[in-house]
């Protein structure tokens, strides 16, 4: 082979993928709007009875018009009956989820994406990885209306909203579907991903969390530009080697762009069955975050980071179901991980029903090494 056909076979290389993430909308509230007819202007809030404040449990979930209240998943029902009492008292309206709804819609919207991707991952019930890199022959201008004409198909056959983010890594086009949210496309081009990043505070960038955030603020460094221009040395003295060299390859458009419809069978996690079938779920979630804390911290000892949180739930009589969510990169953070439990306990916990056993599992494992995309002190956007 000559140097000609090296420098080819180079280019085709390191051609930059083109990925497509989307979001479905406030997913579980607007299905249930969709269902019942609920107006878009009124707080929807979902999860236990909240017995005009007296009640226990926690909120599964919200639309948009209660979280302009503050409302958020996996708040206690108490104090979103305080931020946004229910009638007679205020504008909210409090039901409890119907599952059978949201695995429907969530089925017949995957089965739309899948149409167009030369690979497709299904990071949860209501988030997508595509890659369209063959489907749009590299044209990103394609991308965008290939982006257009299935959120205009979502819309049009299931009636619900997606925001798109394109983008060449899993990073990049994740942050993008959050830039027009809701019912928004952004792109973000290979040669705008520097540009992408000025200016945006670090706290925008999946898995940076507060942590992270203040230990940078202590130093004067609030957004991402601010962060990548003091170089790695500098950067790694304030935080760890792992985060400097991760957020670098954030902003050079370096880090993962694999889509892989084939989840790992390798997994960590442990269990707790409780001596008594437990009603009161927000003990129940104390214990899940317990598992996960210490199984994240199994993780780290053994030098293995993870990209899915997997929530096992046994109810009374032991019917058993398993609740995933996958992030963009593989950590080995513990914050990133009791988020993710945290979201996916809320959404779906049957609040009528006791529970008999709980568990955590850290699926799709990669091994740390110098490349590895870890970080410390970090939290996974919702």
């Amino acid at each position: 082979m000559n140097f000609k056909h090296l420098r080819q076979l180079s280019c085709i290389v390191s051609e930059p993928r083109i990925l497509i993430h989307c979001d479905l909308d406030a997913f579980f509230a607007s299905v249930e709007m969709l269902h019942h007819g609920f107006p878009e202007d009124e707080p929807l809030i979902i999860g236990s009875d909240p017995q005009q404040g007296r009640g226990r449990g926690i909120v599964s979930t919200c639309n948009y018009a209660a979280r302009t209240y503050g409302v958020r998943s996996a708040m206690p029902i108490t104090e979103a009956w305080r931020r946004c009492p229910g009638s007679p008292y205020g504008p909210g309206r409090y039901i409890r989820g119907t599952r059978s709804l949201y695995s429907m819609a969530s089925r017949r919207v995957m089965k739309i994406l899948r149409k167009y991707a030369d690979k497709f991952e299904q990071a949860s019930i209501d988030e997508a990885y595509l890659d369209i890199t063959e489907f749009t022959n590299g044209d990103w201008d394609e991308a965008l209306g290939l982006a257009r004409r299935i959120k205009s198909e979502i819309t049009d056959s299931v009636g619900l909203t997606a925001s798109f983010g394109i983008g060449s890594t899993r990073v990049v086009a994740k942050m993008s579907s959050e830039v027009n949210k809701p019912n928004g496309i952004h792109r973000v081009l290979p040669d705008e991903i520097h540009s992408f990043f000025q200016q945006r505070s670090v706290r925008e960038v999946p898995g940076i969390g507060p942590k992270t955030a203040n230990r940078l603020a202590e130093w004067g460094i609030s957004t991402v530009d601010e962060a990548s221009e003091l170089g790695e040395l500098a950067l790694a003295r304030m935080t760890s080697e792992r985060f400097a060299s991760w957020l670098l390859r954030v902003v050079d458009g370096t880090t993962s762009n694999e889509v892989s419809p084939i989840r790992s069978r390798r997994s960590i996690g442990k269990e707790r069955t409780f001596p008594v079938d437990q009603s009161n779920h927000e003990v129940v979630l104390e214990v899940l975050e317990k598992l996960t804390v210490r199984v994240m911290a199994k993780a780290r000892e053994e030098g293995i980071a993870g990209r899915l949180a997997e929530v096992k739930l046994r109810y009374t009589g032991f019917e058993t179901h398993t609740h995933g969510r996958s992030i963009p990169v593989a950590m080995d953070d513990t914050d990133v991980f009791l988020r993710q439990v945290r979201m996916l306990f809320a959404q779906n916990v049957n609040q009528e029903q006791n529970i008999r056993l709980v568990g955590f599992r850290l699926g799709q494992l990669e091994v740390i090494d110098h490349r590895q995309t870890t970080l410390d002190g970090i939290d996974e956007s919702e």
